[in-house]
């Protein structure tokens, strides 16, 4: 009899056994799919990030030179700090523009569909960029800034969007994680490449600028090549077997079925429901929780201080004895710290949660507020305390790329469902994007009254951070987006009926 069961039941026993073991890795296509995804979207916001900072000193003397031959003087201090400072803020105005249209494109072209045009912005841009200097026309790095910043944008609206509606429940967490690792990746490639062993000479300056086109042509070249989110296919344009052979090839065919199940649940469940514009959702009661937390993490993200830490890392490592042209190369050090942090981050996010890394992280960024306060306060008290402060400098980078620096942006993704999930990254991303140029605007001013005292106000900002996300944001770990939905609503007390009677909770078990 136990023999006649085994030869019965065996090639059942096999198939459990292979998705169990296919389950404990992500498909290769989908990681292939993510990383086509990534290469052309947050990695270009974080190249363009930092690799401004490299030609400083050599697109300051182009302009004065520009200056001279058009007008015959040298331009005055004033007018070339404005300029400059429009050029590196125009990528802040140009990202938050791309935030607003972001949303809508992602509705109208699709995820992958937005992905691909997006690049239009890049390419031009670094064309511009790239013609400035043979042209002696200063202004197309105003407007080739501007252009990379909407790119920017509009990246990190529906980049997002696109990983977390591609990968299954299991992998949701790591493979949304590649948003921060490409930042991070585009940050520490960006500080590599304006080294002067590369392209950091003053000769090759607009070469430098121009290298954005260069991932915008990878993803022309390989994200063709994978589906439209199954999400998209199936909730928003009704595409049935287009969404499941978009599944066949990023989850396997063993897999594939279970996710197309879960789409359908929340398609039957958003019956007759339309896509959501921003300011629908925010008069929407019954998310107004999810809108909260994901306008205080996205504002908390630019607020908590690591912009402060960067601003003060030159500082730091010149007291402890590095020599200055060598600080470069500590920078990149600071780069590589987070690079591999968000790594780390995303090997462990769906053994720990979202939940425990974010506030974790924030609990140590909180930590390592005293301590580099204390430092900065005894800098010159031993010869040792600068040291302690090149420690807590990396130390905060490293609490900032264990949690907040990407967690935030699956919360984004996690909270919300297909409908309102568009007009909730549009929402997230200016606040974004404007916290971003407010922290840039005022930290100066925070810096000159307090000195280093200012790091007290991130030590506020990052403690009620933690504090906030302990008590109020629910685990979001192996969940489907209706029972995220259906745990947020019912841990705060949210339920509001519709005018029908019914509640707004979703049911995740109906078909």
């Amino acid at each position: 009899m136990p023999n006649e069961f085994m030869e019965e039941y065996q090639p059942l026993l096999i198939k459990e056994t292979k998705a169990t073991k296919g389950s404990k890795l992500p498909n290769k296509s989908l990681v292939l799919a993510v990383c086509a995804a990534c290469i052309g979207g947050t990695f270009q916001y974080g190249y363009n990030v930092s690799v401004i900072n490299a030609p400083t000193m050599y697109v300051q003397n182009f302009i004065n030179q520009t200056w001279r031959e058009r007008y015959q003087t040298d331009i005055s201090g004033g007018a070339l700090t404005l300029l400059w400072s429009t050029i590196v803020s125009m990528f802040t105005l140009g990202g938050f523009i791309g935030v607003t249209i972001g949303g809508t494109l992602s509705v109208k072209l699709g995820r992958k569909g937005t992905l691909l045009a997006n690049n239009i912005f890049a390419i031009t841009a670094a064309l511009l960029m790239g013609l400035s200097y043979p042209t002696g026309v200063f202004e197309l790095l105003i407007i080739g800034r501007l252009l990379i910043g909407i790119n920017a944008g509009i990246a990190i609206c529906v980049q997002p969007l696109y990983l977390g509606e591609i990968a299954p429940t299991a992998f949701r967490g790591a493979m949304g994680m590649g948003t921060s690792i490409f930042i991070t990746g585009g940050i520490l490639t960006g500080q590599v490449i304006g080294l002067k062993e590369i392209l950091g000479k003053e000769e090759y300056w607009p070469i430098l600028l121009s290298t954005t086109c260069i991932p915008a042509f990878l993803q022309l070249l390989i994200l063709p090549w994978f589906p439209e989110s199954p999400r998209y296919l199936l909730i928003d344009k009704g595409d049935s077997e287009g969404c499941k052979k978009a599944l066949k090839q990023l989850h396997g065919i063993a897999h594939c079925d279970s996710e197309q199940e879960d789409i359908e649940k929340e398609k039957n469940n958003l019956v007759g429901v339309q896509a959501k514009k921003p300011w629908e959702l925010l008069a929407d009661r019954s998310v107004r929780w999810q809108l909260l937390t994901i306008i205080f993490l996205n504002a908390t993200q630019q607020l908590n201080g690591i912009n402060a830490i960067y601003f003060y890392a030159d500082y730091v490592f010149k007291q402890a004895g590095i020599p200055h042209d060598k600080i470069p190369y500590a920078t990149v050090g600071t780069g590589a710290c987070e690079c591999i942090t968000a790594l780390t981050c995303g090997m462990l996010i769906e053994s720990l949660g979202r939940k425990v890394l974010i506030t974790g992280g924030y609990t140590l960024m909180s930590i390592c507020c005293i301590l580099f306060t204390l430092t900065l306060s005894f800098q010159n008290s031993s010869p040792a305390v600068p040291y302690l402060s090149m420690a807590c400098v990396f130390a905060f980078i490293l609490s900032f790329g264990l949690g907040p620096g990407g967690i935030t942006n699956i919360l984004n993704t996690e909270l919300f469902t297909q409908t309102t999930r568009p007009a909730a990254y549009m929402i997230a991303g200016s606040v974004n994007w404007f916290s971003f140029f407010f922290i840039g605007l005022v930290f100066p001013f925070i810096v000159i009254g307090l000195q280093q005292y200012c790091f007290l106000v991130f030590l506020a900002i990052s403690s009620l951070a933690a504090i906030y996300i302990a008590l109020v944001v629910p685990e979001t770990k192996n969940k489907t987006f209706l029972e995220i939905h259906n745990d947020f609503q019912s841990s705060n007390n949210r339920k509001t009926c519709s005018t029908d009677g019914a509640g707004t909770k979703l049911l995740s078990t109906s078909i």
